[in-house]
């Protein structure tokens, strides 16, 4: 019987244990934030003082782009608890839940703000540090009240949403001189603009959840209408002009160019089906189409960055 007793007692430790870790890789929306870590290291990679992959520093890079993002992340659920609850997809997330109390996702959020802070600035630079805390400030206590406010809300959070890109390319530069901007500026651009197809296209989708919730992040108040496809179309068209850059600032070859204009053509095609179709089913496939379409860009400037420093 004391046997039987221990063993319980043990499992249920062990069960707590694991909810605790699966509430806290909620908390920070694990899945997001590898996302921004991507974006950050592909972007810290491909400044051209990098020239050959140093594992330490990417993994440094990506623990404090984890910390930072997982801070701005446990703030937003904080505030959205109750917004949260009223939606499906969200009910599950342990603040509005109620598995995990107000005050240890804020003491979390502070704590995981500091240390990632700390991070890129002891490691990196000063101005990785800067657009980090400026990131979650403008997500956390900006982006995330104005949702339910005005649909700028989506301007606004795209920046926090793109600074990934300038906060790696600052990385790169070890708390030296004033750097150039320049490069930051266009994989910061090209993130920017691919925000709004992909998000729109969640809105669309998740239009009945975020409209209990009053959420206003649809370029029309009347929610998915023919303007929200013409405004994808109109930023997916604007890919275009900036997927050059890259190759006219000498930062990657003629591959890459290529790839990112087959790449910038295949998520057009799906705006442009949602301009045609005004569906659900269409506004998924923009959506699932923006999740490959982020990865394959940055990866195939990186390639063709490596291939360029290797000859």
């Amino acid at each position: 019987m004391t046997q039987t007793l221990a063993g319980s007692g043990v499992r249920g430790i062990v069960d707590a244990v694991r909810q605790k870790v699966k509430d806290y890789l909620l908390l920070v929306k694990l899945s997001l934030s590898i996302m921004v870590v991507f974006s950050s290291v592909v972007s810290y990679e491909l400044a051209p003082n990098i020239v050959s992959l140093d594992w330490k520093m990417v993994l440094l890079l990506s623990l404090g782009g984890l910390l930072v993002t997982g801070s701005a992340n446990a703030i937003n659920q904080v505030v959205e608890k109750d917004t949260d609850a009223m939606m499906k997809r969200t009910a599950g997330r342990p603040v509005a839940a109620g598995r995990m109390s107000e005050s240890e996702a804020w003491v979390f959020a502070f704590l995981a703000g500091v240390l990632g802070i700390g991070i890129l600035k002891f490691f990196f630079s000063w101005q990785a540090a800067a657009l980090g805390a400026f990131s979650l400030f403008l997500y956390a206590f900006i982006y995330t009240p104005l949702k339910k406010v005005n649909s700028t809300a989506v301007l606004v959070g795209a920046v926090p949403g793109a600074l990934p890109c300038l906060i790696g390319w600052a990385a790169a530069y070890d708390n030296g001189p004033l750097f150039n901007w320049t490069g930051g500026l266009v994989l910061f651009g090209i993130q920017f603009l691919w925000q709004f197809p992909h998000f729109w296209a969640i809105a669309w989708v998740a239009h009945g959840d975020y409209s209990r919730a009053g959420f206003r992040l649809l370029p029309s108040e009347k929610g998915p209408t023919r303007f929200t496809a013409v405004q994808a179309v109109t930023y997916a068209l604007a890919q275009f002009p900036v997927g050059i850059l890259p190759y006219m600032l000498h930062m990657s070859g003629v591959v890459s160019l290529a790839v990112v204009a087959l790449a910038n053509v295949f998520l057009l095609v799906q705006c442009i089906r949602l301009l045609t179709e005004m569906s659900v089913k269409a506004a998924r496939r923009v959506m699932f189409s923006s999740y490959i379409y982020l990865p394959v860009v940055f990866l195939a400037l990186l390639f063709d960055k490596v291939h360029i420093v290797i000859n």
